[in-house]
C-alpha cells in the first residue's frame, strides 16, 4: 500500500518546474555550442549529439532520434522525431552545473530533464 502512495508522489516531484539548485543559465547560442560541441548528452538509455550546424542525432532506448534546433530569444528550440514520429516543437531553458545540462520545457515553465555531458 505504501508503494502505491509513494510512486505517484515521486513522479510528481520529478515532473515539477526546474529550480535553480546551483545551475547557471546558458544565455546564448555561443555559450551553448561551446558546451555541446564534439560531446554527447547522455542519460539512462539516451545518447544524443547536438551539432553546431543545427542537427540533433542519436538514440533513445534503442530508437533513432533525429531533429533540428535553433537558438531563439535565449532558448534552445527543437524539433525532434523518434523513429520518424515527430514530437511536439518546444523551446527550452538550458542550464548547466558541472557536467550536467538541464533542459526545461516550455521556456523554463515545464518539466526538466538532466543529461550528462560526455
Amino acid at each position: 500500500m505504501r508503494a502505491i502512495v509513494l510512486i505517484p508522489a515521486l513522479l510528481a516531484l520529478l515532473a515539477t518546474p526546474a529550480m535553480a539548485e546551483g545551475f547557471e543559465r546558458i544565455e546564448d547560442k555561443t555559450g551553448f555550442v561551446s558546451l555541446v560541441k564534439d560531446r554527447e548528452l547522455k542519460r539512462l538509455g539516451i545518447r544524443l549529439k547536438v551539432t553546431d550546424d543545427g542537427r540533433i542525432l542519436g538514440n533513445a532506448f534503442g530508437r533513432q532520434v533525429t531533429g533540428a534546433w535553433r537558438w531563439d530569444g535565449g532558448y534552445f528550440c527543437r524539433d525532434l522525431a523518434v523513429d520518424g514520429d515527430p514530437l511536439e516543437f518546444n523551446c527550452q531553458l538550458v542550464q548547466v552545473k558541472g557536467r550536467t545540462m538541464r533542459f526545461t520545457s516550455d521556456k523554463g515553465e515545464g518539466i526538466y530533464a538532466d543529461l550528462r555531458l560526455d
